[in-house]
């Protein structure tokens, strides 16, 4: 099984209508919407990772913020970059790529192996322009590299 965790619903709402999830989940996916910041998506990774076996995957796909290095829509994956975590919008260009949830998710993670992160850069440093359709599909067109990319581990 693959659990899907995601901050915000419309992160959900990619997996969603991807793969016509009801209540979102199916026999092989389950998505998982934690809610804002590190802390609440640390409880929620704990409480997932209660019920998983050791063959289950758990991933935190998600938006974020990153410098002109990075194009909108492009997909960072956290096995090989860092990514900041802080607990508010950045509004300013001084990290390289930012979101708000993978400290909570890696701590809670710790030691577990089938464990990803993936995130879909959704702006410059400019939070405000974002809206949740925007962030569904920016989501939506890269969970087929992300499946693909868990798939081959």
């Amino acid at each position: 099984m693959i659990y899907i965790l995601t901050a915000l619903k419309a992160e959900a709402q990619a997996f969603v209508d991807k793969y016509k999830l009801k209540q979102y989940k199916n026999e092989d996916i389950e998505v998982i919407i934690t809610g804002i910041g590190a802390d609440t998506m640390s409880k929620k990774t704990s409480q997932t990772l209660k019920k998983l076996s050791k063959d289950d995957i758990v991933i935190n796909v998600g938006i974020c913020g990153a410098s002109k290095n990075y194009n909108i829509g492009e997909l960072i994956d956290a096995r090989y970059i860092d990514i900041t975590c802080i607990d508010y919008e950045m509004t300013k260009d001084i990290y390289d790529v930012v979101d708000m949830e993978s400290a909570g998710f890696l701590e809670a993670t710790n030691g577990f192996k089938n464990s990803f992160i993936f995130k879909v850069v959704s702006d410059h440093f400019e939070p405000q322009t974002v809206s949740k359709d925007m962030a569904k599909k920016l989501i939506f067109n890269q969970i087929d590299e992300i499946m693909k990319r868990v798939k081959n581990g």
